[in-house]
C-alpha cells in the first residue's frame, strides 16, 4: 500500500444533454447526448445530413439549441469565450494573399481585438513554439495560400490552438487531403491530445482513419447519437437500430465497414450512386459507411 491517493478522473470539458434542434421546422438533432473529458480524443462520424456542422455550431455557441444543453467547461453558451478552439472545413487561402504561416499562427493570440497585433518577443515566442508543435517550422514564413493541403491543415490547427483552449473542434479536417497527409494530421491531432490535454472533437465521413487515436465516437444517423467506445457503438445491434434497418459490421484488416441489408421502413436511406448532393448541408444524405448488401 503506497498511502498515495487515487488519480483523479480527467476534468470534465464538455456536456451535450438531450440536445434537439430543427430548422425550418424540420429535426436536425434528436436527443443527443454525450460527455467529453480532458485529453479525450472523440470522432463525430456521420454522413453529409446527419446533423454534424449543426452539432459543431451549437456547441461554439453560434446555433442556439430548440431544447437541451451544452455546457463547455461548466459555462453555458454565453461565457465560452476562449474555451473553444475551432477549425473550419474550407479554409480558401488566396495564394496572391501575403500572409505567411507564423502570421495566421498569431492572429489566434488577437481574439476579437482590431487592428494589426503589435511586435513582441513573447508574442514570437509563442507563435515559434506552437508551430514547432504542430511541426510546422520549416515552413513557419512561406504564404499560406502557397502551402499544401496537409500544411494548411497544420498551420490551422496551430491557429486554433495558441489561445490554451480547453476544446479543439475540427469540422471534417481530412476532406481533400491524400492518405499520407490524413494519416499526418490524424498523429499530429492524437499527439496534441496526450500531450496538451485538450479535448479533441472531430467531424468526418470515414471513422476508419481514426481508429489508431480515437477514444470515442458520436455516431450520428438521421440526426440521433449513439455514443460511447467504438466498441461499443460500432456494433451490428447499436447501428441497426440507429438506423432503423439491419446492418452488418464486417472488420477487415483494421478496417471497418457497415454493410446494410434490404431496406424496409428505412429511417435513413442506403447509398445510391448516382444520389445527388443535397442543397442543404443538413440535408439528410446517403450514408458512405452504408454499403447494400448483394443480397437478393
Amino acid at each position: 500500500m503506497t498511502g498515495q491517493p487515487p488519480a483523479a478522473d480527467p476534468a470534465e470539458v464538455l456536456s451535450v444533454e438531450d440536445l434537439n434542434v430543427r430548422l425550418g421546422g424540420r429535426p436536425i438533432l434528436q436527443d443527443v447526448s454525450f460527455t467529453m473529458r480532458e485529453g479525450e480524443f472523440t470522432g463525430l462520424i456521420g454522413a453529409n445530413g446527419a446533423g454534424k456542422t449543426t452539432l459543431l455550431k451549437v456547441i461554439l455557441g453560434l446555433q442556439p439549441p430548440t431544447s437541451g444543453t451544452v455546457r463547455v467547461a461548466g459555462q453555458s453558451r454565453t461565457r465560452r469565450a476562449g474555451l473553444v478552439g475551432y477549425v473550419p472545413q474550407k479554409i480558401g487561402l488566396d495564394p496572391d494573399m501575403p500572409l505567411r504561416a507564423r502570421d495566421l499562427v498569431g492572429l489566434g493570440l488577437d481574439g476579437q481585438r482590431l487592428g494589426l497585433p503589435l511586435p513582441s518577443a513573447r508574442r514570437r515566442k509563442l507563435v515559434d513554439e506552437m508551430l514547432a508543435a504542430v511541426g510546422a517550422e520549416r515552413f513557419a514564413d512561406s504564404r499560406v495560400g502557397n502551402l499544401s493541403g496537409g500544411e494548411q491543415q497544420r498551420v490551422m490547427i496551430a491557429h486554433a490552438l495558441i489561445s490554451r483552449p480547453r476544446l479543439l473542434l475540427l469540422d471534417e479536417p481530412l476532406a481533400n487531403l491524400d492518405i499520407a497527409s490524413e494519416q499526418d494530421v490524424v498523429s499530429l491531432l492524437g499527439q496534441v491530445t496526450r500531450e496538451q490535454g485538450v479535448a479533441v472533437l472531430i467531424s468526418a465521413h470515414d471513422m476508419n482513419p481514426l481508429l489508431p487515436v480515437m477514444d470515442r465516437i458520436v455516431y450520428l444517423a438521421g440526426g440521433r447519437a449513439a455514443t460511447g467506445t467504438t466498441d461499443e457503438v460500432v456494433r451490428t445491434d447499436v447501428l441497426s437500430d440507429l438506423y432503423g434497418q439491419h446492418v452488418d459490421v464486417i472488420r477487415v484488416h483494421d478496417r471497418i465497414l457497415v454493410v446494410a441489408g434490404q431496406s424496409g421502413g428505412t429511417r435513413v436511406p442506403p447509398p445510391s450512386a448516382d444520389a445527388p448532393a443535397g442543397p442543404c448541408e443538413d440535408e439528410p444524405q446517403p450514408d458512405p459507411h452504408l454499403a447494400e448488401s448483394a443480397s437478393p
